[in-house]
């Protein structure tokens, strides 16, 4: 079944699709009478029925941006939510760029409940997120990382494809919450993103809680 709340553009898609149905069942009813009004919207039911219970095509392998820059050059996207601040996460972003002349961008997904999204509702989940972000930017900072980062699409498979499109990444680093406590996983973004992107793909898990008790 289609998710027509997947991603910001589709639930724009959406609202429009459904304010359009219901002006044309009002349109029909005050020109033509209550019986066109009442065909136009079974007629529009059905078809939004059919739209939501038809499975999604695939959306085609992406090809992978050029290289920027020289052999010494390295650009790294990295996608991550609550995990951003991991340490396991730093550690790994700060071994793939030793060695080379390296430009991080770690781009943060404003997750938030469809309720809120619907209200558009997001400054909380933005607001969270630029707190997580400038604190593990602060990090690679330390570690002598050229890095940076941004909000990005709270659905991260678009999130990954609009920062490909101004980021000619060599690598995307996704960064999850261990399975079980996973929602990327249970969805299986991971998977979806090595099957859309022709990018190299490093999946890193990160375990908050472990990572807490070692500090403690």
């Amino acid at each position: 079944m289609r998710n027509p709340l997947k991603s910001e553009a589709e639930a724009f898609r959406f609202v429009v699709i459904t304010i359009a149905f219901f002006v044309a069942v009002v349109l029909a009813k005050l020109l033509v009478g209550w019986w066109l009004g009442l065909i136009v919207a079974v007629a529009g039911l059905a078809a939004l029925a059919y739209l939501l219970r038809s499975p999604e095509l695939p959306l085609p392998r992406q090809q992978a941006p050029d290289h920027v820059g020289g052999e010494d050059d390295l650009r790294i996207l990295v996608v991550a939510n609550e995990t951003v601040g991991g340490e396991t996460l730093r550690e790994v972003i700060a071994q793939k760029a030793e060695g080379y002349d390296e430009e991080v961008l770690v781009v943060c997904p404003a997750l938030n409940t469809p309720l809120k999204h619907w209200v558009s509702d997001e400054d909380g989940a933005r607001a969270q997120a630029q707190e997580r972000l400038d604190e593990s930017l602060a990090r690679l900072h330390e570690y002598g990382v050229n890095a940076r980062g941004e909000i990005g699409d709270g659905d991260p498979l678009q999130a990954i494809e609009d920062a490909l499109r101004t980021f000619g990444a060599d690598e995307v680093i996704i960064s999850t919450h261990p399975a079980g406590r996973s929602h990327w996983l249970e969805k299986g973004v991971v998977a979806a993103a090595r099957d859309r992107f022709a990018v190299p793909i490093t999946h890193v898990i990160v375990d908050l809680d472990a990572e807490s008790e070692e500090l403690a």
